[in-house]
């Protein structure tokens, strides 16, 4: 009866593992409706009783700034460009400081990012890493970075109930995403860590600093 049990748990898991790879396959050519982050947000909501407002327009990369793409890229990933879906040497950073007791330092790509996004919602455990692990060099392998880079930046939170770089720029800044200059782009980005707790206006010093990370890759 546990092989039985077992199998069937095997089974289940390949089949969901499957359909996450077939979505991200479909997520080429057809903008994701919603993503696990979204449908979290709604629960927790619902739960709490609270009020719930959602901003999602998902717009192709040509109509988000260059310089708002690249104060993200300089805020959450600076070598997206150069590693194929996981920065091994920022994970390293992240786990010393963390064994160190020092301020949690993220070590996620722009790909880690965008499948837990999609898929696993903002809950942290081994399964989902696992999971999270294994469905990377297939986003990198079918999406490209191209796309990868217009996903994530349609689908992140920005703020309560704020998704995406268009929705965040006409949130916080009452424009639209191609008219967000370097400086409002890299106050944007600087939230993206805490995006219910931090506030662009608030954001002088992080902002400065990813300014500067801008500066000398030369953007």
């Amino acid at each position: 009866m546990l092989r039985s049990v077992i199998r069937w748990v095997v089974i289940g898991v390949v089949l969901l593992w499957a359909l996450a790879a077939l979505t991200l396959v479909a997520a080429r050519w057809i903008d994701p409706p919603t993503t696990a982050v979204h449908i979290e947000r709604r629960f927790q909501a619902w739960i709490h009783s609270a009020k719930y407002q959602e901003r999602y327009e998902f717009v192709s990369l040509r109509q988000i700034s260059p310089e708002f793409q690249h104060a993200v890229i300089a805020a959450e990933d600076g070598s997206f460009y150069q590693h194929h879906g996981f920065d091994w040497q920022a994970m390293e950073i992240a786990a010393e400081g963390d064994m160190e007791g020092a301020k949690l330092r993220g070590g996620s790509t722009i790909t880690q990012q965008l499948v837990k996004n999609l898929f696993f919602g903002t809950g942290r455990s081994i399964v989902r890493k696992g999971a999270e692990f294994t469905l990377v060099p297939v986003a990198e392998f079918v999406l490209g970075k191209q796309r990868i880079l217009e996903l994530y930046l349609n689908v992140v939170e920005w703020g309560p109930g704020v998704y995406g770089a268009e929705a965040a720029s006409r949130f916080w800044y009452r424009e639209p995403a191609r008219g967000i200059d370097r400086e409002r782009g890299a106050r944007l980005a600087a939230i993206l860590p805490q995006p219910l707790k931090r506030k662009p206006e608030r954001m002088g010093h992080y902002s400065e600093l990813i300014l500067e990370r801008m500066r000398q890759v030369g953007w």
